[in-house]
């Protein structure tokens, strides 16, 4: 190279992969700080308001594949900042409904899109720069989801109170436009492309393949380690998106009031960005399978507890545990599906993966806002997704290691090396 670079460009990747989830999850996880505001406006039910945060989540999930495939194809710039537009124009929307099913269409929709199209290209694309610190730069990256909780319900609370819920759509709808074109400047393509090599090691000699080594998306969906991945997840689900929506209300029937609520959405943020780099350090010691089965575990254990607290000091301990249990889940998975599938087609794989969370969150917080509707309570809602969390941990700890896996059914080969660019150094915008 001609002048080495102070700062290797797969951190520029993880700063812009940070940011998008940092502004699209700020947006998807201030919904909790909306709900008595859309309740109150429209009239609505439980189970029927809970919907306006359920259809985003299975539509982010659900369209985590065709995002990544596209990605795989198109590169992740374009997708992401594309997906951050859409969340943006979805707020604009909102703002402007006049009866529950158009903040369905502006909200759900936009957000659903957006976060769609710009989680799973933002998070495959620093899996590519990385493989000796894969998991730390994997976990500083999805760190932006549990910032944006963290800070998320608090400013949509204040800014409510202040200008009304409406305005603090368009609020957010500003910031998140800011966000997409930050993120837009700093996400690129994969190293091969700039004649580079993974973590700034020099690219391979005799050449750099353009495209990463591993499974297609049709292999990897032929394998077991695919499908326990899936269902693991698809079961998770149906409990891990209820807090997110039903905290607020719940401090308001155990009498801790709507403030208490949304601070316990602030302490799932807080507990969510420790659980990245807490468990991402775990890993190394446990390994990412087993490290990855104990999200589910602790996870489950933790809706036993909600299930049973009503005093602050026991909902602060769940917000907190459940919060760092469930931000392990998300740093963690996709480094596993980097160890089990490689690089190659890294992009859709974990958009088919994430696509069974989907039906998961559209179905599990609907289902425990009109159990409570119906029967007075969330507790029977809780503990059936604390009983589908240890499920998965029961799949998760029978699943192979990756290297014993690979050992019996090995990645495929590298694609034919391409000449290799003329490595170079690389600008943020480039």
């Amino acid at each position: 190279m001609s002048s080495p670079s102070r700062v290797f460009a797969g951190w520029w990747v993880v700063g812009g992969a940070f940011i998008c989830m940092l502004t699209g999850y700020t947006v998807a996880y201030s919904f909790a700080a909306f709900f008595g505001a859309l309740e109150a406006e429209f009239g609505a039910q439980r189970g029927e308001t809970s919907l306006v945060f359920s259809i985003s989540a299975f539509l982010y999930f659900l369209l985590g594949l065709p995002a990544g495939l596209i990605a795989d194809r198109l590169g992740p710039r374009p997708v992401v900042t594309g997906g951050l537009l859409a969340i943006s124009l979805g707020l604009v929307l909102a703002a402007e409904a006049g009866a529950l099913w158009q903040v369905y269409l502006g909200y759900s929709l936009g957000v659903g899109l957006g976060v769609g199209f710009s989680y799973v290209p933002s998070v495959a694309a620093v899996q590519r720069w990385f493989v000796r610190r894969r998991g730390a730069a994997s976990g500083l990256a999805v760190a932006g989801i549990g910032v944006g909780t963290l800070i998320g319900a608090p400013l949509a609370h204040e800014l409510i109170a202040a200008i009304g819920w409406r305005k603090t759509y368009l609020v957010l709808a500003g910031i998140t436009a800011v966000g997409a074109v930050v993120a837009g400047l700093l996400i690129r393509p994969p190293p091969q492309r700039y004649g580079l090599g993974p973590d700034g090691d020099p690219p391979a000699p005799g050449g750099v393949d353009v495209i990463a080594p591993g499974f297609t998306l049709g292999e990897a969906m032929r394998s077991r380690p695919f499908w326990t991945i899936y269902v693991g997840a698809l079961l998770l689900s149906f409990g891990l998106f209820a807090p997110f929506v039903h905290l607020v209300p719940y401090a308001r029937d155990v009498g801790l009031g709507e403030g208490f609520g949304v601070m316990l959405i602030v302490l799932l943020g807080a507990g969510s960005t420790v659980g990245r780099f807490l468990f991402a350090s775990l890993t190394s010691w446990l390994g990412r399978r087993m490290s990855f089965a104990m999200m589910y575990a602790g996870a489950g254990v933790m809706l036993v507890v909600w299930s049973i607290s009503t005093s602050g000091p026991a909902l602060i301990a769940f917000a907190l545990l459940f919060g760092a249990f469930y931000g392990g889940f998300v740093a963690i998975a996709p480094s596993l599906a980097a160890d089990y599938f490689g690089g190659r087609a890294l992009g859709s794989v974990i958009g088919a993966l994430y696509s069974g969370v989907g039906f998961g969150a559209l179905l599990g917080s609907p289902v425990a806002g009109y159990a409570y509707d119906f029967f007075g309570s969330y507790t029977g809602a809780i503990l059936g997704g604390a009983a589908l969390c240890f499920v998965s941990f029961v799949l998760t700890i029978f699943m192979p290691e990756p290297s014993q896996w690979q050992a019996l059914r090995p990645v495929p080969p590298r694609p034919t090396a391409a000449p290799p660019p003329s490595p170079r150094r690389i600008s943020r915008a480039d």
